[in-house]
């Protein structure tokens, strides 16, 4: 069994159980999510965590044709909440990043309608970008305080948020930032094996390809430079691929 919340039967392979980084994984077979034709490895690989975790997340505050979309945090996570907002028909993508690798990335993939570097003046301009309203929906897939901050305060009346990132703290004053304006605020962390095969059913049906936002791929061998260049944050999602994948 696999379970998020259990430590007893939190069970998930490269975790708790072997099967990170190896070069063969023995899985159960109830824990296999079918590959379609139209998906790469690459395409199929990030299903499970990254685009996974995103897509709950998307589904609990929900997307739509009239909503303007504000991610906080553009790493390999954000950029698969914009590619799935957008094939959701989000209507505007802002995105708020401070490292400039990052921001580089983030615009030049074309998935984010304004890309803006992470500031004080972060509330303003996301305001002045929506007539003074703010997003209808906003994504944190930072854990940096700020960023959660913002992502509270730039979220419109009756707006919805959603805490993706794992880690770090947040302060916010409850009465001004939550409650007078109706908001609602929820946590998301992966998910079932269930919602990946309807996400891998969407991702074919939408013509997305998750594998567009790897900028780097490595070998087994060389996975240490793989966690160094991600830790650095110079890249978008980084890709431990077979030996004729490099080619």
């Amino acid at each position: 069994m696999i379970s998020c919340t259990s430590t007893h039967y939190r069970r998930a392979y490269g975790w708790q159980r072997n099967g990170g980084m190896a070069e063969y994984l023995l899985a159960e077979e109830k824990d296999l999510v079918a590959l379609p034709d139209e998906l790469s490895y690459c395409d199929g690989a990030q299903v499970a965590c990254g685009f996974g975790t995103v897509f709950e997340g998307l589904e609990k505050i929900g997307v739509c044709g009239s909503d303007t979309i504000l991610i906080t945090g553009l790493g390999p996570v954000a950029l698969a909440a914009a590619m799935l907002a957008r094939a959701m028909g989000a209507d505007k993508i802002i995105g708020i990043e401070a490292a400039d690798d990052r921001i580089a990335i983030a615009k030049n993939l074309g998935l984010f309608d304004a890309v803006l570097k992470a500031g004080p003046d972060n509330l303003q301009q996301v305001r002045d970008l929506t007539g003074g309203h703010g997003a209808e929906k906003t994504i944190d897939c930072s854990g940096d305080d700020k960023a959660r901050l913002t992502c509270i305060q730039a979220a419109r009346k009756w707006g919805k948020i959603v805490f993706i990132g794992e880690g770090g703290t947040c302060s916010f004053q409850p009465s001004p930032d939550m409650i007078h304006d109706q908001k609602t605020l929820f946590g998301s962390w992966v998910t079932s094996i269930w919602r990946m095969e309807e996400l891998v059913e969407r991702i074919v049906r939408w013509r997305i390809h998750p594998e567009k936002l790897i900028t780097h791929r490595f070998s087994l061998d060389q996975v240490a430079e793989a966690y160094t260049l991600m830790a650095a944050k110079k890249c978008g999602k980084v890709a431990v691929v077979f030996d004729e994948e490099l080619k």
